[in-house]
C-alpha cells in the first residue's frame, strides 16, 4: 500500500512537472512527421493481465516491421532518435503508473510474446507490478547499441540480454523495499544524464555471445518453485483469438482515460483471424 501511494503521488507531481516537456515533444512529433503522437502497444501486466502502454512515438507511422526495436531502425525518425537517447519517450508512461497498471519500479512490461516463451520466469517476475524502470533496464539503458553489434540481433536478444534481465530482475525482487526503490529511481535520473553509471550494474555481454540461451540464475530456487506452482495459470485465450479484436478492446476501453495533454489520432484495426496473425508474426520473425 505504501509503494501504491509513492507511485500515485510521484507519478501525479511528475506528470505536471512534465507537462510542458511533453508539450514541446509532442509538438515536435507533430510537426516533423505523420501520424499520432502517441505510440501504443499492448503489454503484460501484473497477474498475466495485458493492458496499453503508452510513449511518444519515435518511428515513421503505420510502417511494416518487427514489433522488437533491435538496433539500428530505418523507421527511427531523427527526433525519435533523440527521444530515445534523452528516455523522453517513456514519459508518458507516467500515466499507465497512475492508473495503476504500472509501478515506478518493477521489471519492464514486455510483448505477451515473450512472456510466453519464458513463461516460467514471468509467472513470478508479474506477481508485481511491471515498471519504468529497474536494476536491468537501467543496465541495459544502452541496449539499441549493444545489439547494432550482434550478427543476429534476435537471437543475441533472446539467448542472452533477455536472460540476463531476468536474472537481474529476480535478484532485486528477492529484496526490494520502499529504499531500493528510491535509490534505483536516484540512479535512473543519473543514468539518464550520465549513460556510463549504467556499468554499476555489471558490464555488458559480448555481442559474439549468440548461442544457446542459458538459465537465467535462481536466488532462491526452492522458494521460486514454490511461488511459481501456487501462481495462476497463464490465460492462454489471447494467444488463440483474434489478436485485433483485443487490441480492439483495449482500445475502447480507455478512450476515457487517455492522457489529456497530448493529441492523439484513432487507431484504424485490420480485422484478421487467429490463423493469418500467427502467420503473420512468424514471416516477421
Amino acid at each position: 500500500m505504501v509503494k501504491r501511494l509513492v507511485d500515485i503521488v510521484a507519478s501525479f507531481a511528475l506528470l505536471i512537472a512534465a507537462s510542458p516537456l511533453l508539450a514541446f515533444a509532442a509538438l515536435a512529433i507533430l510537426l516533423t512527421s505523420r501520424g499520432p503522437v502517441l505510440f501504443r502497444q499492448i503489454r503484460m501486466g501484473r497477474g498475466f493481465r495485458p493492458f496499453e502502454i503508452f510513449k511518444l512515438r519515435t518511428m515513421a507511422h503505420a510502417e511494416a516491421g518487427l514489433a522488437y526495436t533491435l538496433g539500428p531502425d530505418p523507421r527511427i525518425t531523427p527526433i525519435g532518435k533523440f527521444l530515445r537517447r534523452s528516455k523522453i519517450d517513456e514519459l508518458p508512461q507516467l500515466w499507465n503508473v497512475l492508473w495503476g497498471e504500472m509501478s515506478l519500479v518493477g521489471p519492464r512490461p514486455v510483448l505477451p510474446e515473450l512472456t510466453e516463451e519464458f513463461h516460467e520466469y514471468y509467472a513470478f517476475l508479474l506477481r508485481v507490478r511491471p515498471g519504468l524502470t529497474d536494476p536491468a533496464s537501467l543496465k541495459y539503458s544502452q541496449e539499441s547499441l549493444l545489439l547494432a553489434q550482434a550478427s543476429d540481433p534476435m537471437r543475441f536478444f533472446k539467448n542472452v540480454v533477455t536472460p540476463d534481465k531476468l536474472r537481474i530482475s529476480f535478484e532485486y525482487l528477492g529484496h526490494a523495499n520502499l529504499w531500493t526503490d528510491l535509490a534505483t529511481i536516484a540512479m535512473t535520473l543519473g543514468v539518464c544524464c550520465f549513460p556510463l553509471l549504467s556499468r554499476v550494474y555489471g558490464e555488458l555481454p559480448s555481442a559474439g555471445q549468440e548461442g544457446i540461451r542459458p538459465e537465467p540464475a535462481r536466488a532462491d530456487a526452492a522458494v521460486y518453485a514454490n511461488q511459481a506452482r501456487m501462481s495462476a495459470p497463464m490465460d492462454g485465450s489471447i494467444f488463440a483469438h483474434d489478436l485485433a479484436y483485443l487490441e480492439a478492446a483495449v482500445e475502447e476501453a480507455s478512450q476515457w482515460r487517455r492522457p489529456p495533454w497530448i493529441p492523439q489520432q484513432e487507431a484504424d484495426f485490420r480485422l484478421r483471424s487467429a490463423s493469418s496473425a500467427k502467420n503473420e508474426s512468424a514471416s516477421l520473425l
